[in-house]
């Protein structure tokens, strides 16, 4: 994925999570109920996008670890195969140059 459509996908995702967030918050308060009541669900409301935001954190948080498993998995195969192939190169230097004295 480019960056481009990286950032495009997370503006996308804030602006329906703050958009989510104010329809509900206008909701609540142009509803006709009493100051308290609207105070009561404005708070449980609240509570509920905070455990919503910090899950969708913790997801985040662990799908960036498993990438980051991957890659660092990745870069150590590479380093074997690059290990490997230098040390055939080395040796196939050394027959060569055995040969040639």
């Amino acid at each position: 994925m480019s960056d481009s459509s990286s950032s495009s996908g997370f503006v996308f995702i804030a602006g329906l999570i703050v958009g989510g967030a104010i329809g509900a918050i206008a909701g609540l308060l142009f509803a006709p109920e009493s100051g308290e009541e609207t105070r009561k669900k404005v708070a449980v409301k609240s509570k509920e996008w905070a455990d919503d935001m910090y899950n969708k954190f913790d997801d985040l948080k662990d799908s960036v670890t498993e990438v980051l498993e991957d890659v660092k998995q990745g870069a150590a195969e590479v380093m074997d195969d690059v290990k490997k192939g230098s040390s055939q190169v080395l040796e196939d230097v050394k027959k060569t140059a055995a040969k040639k004295s």
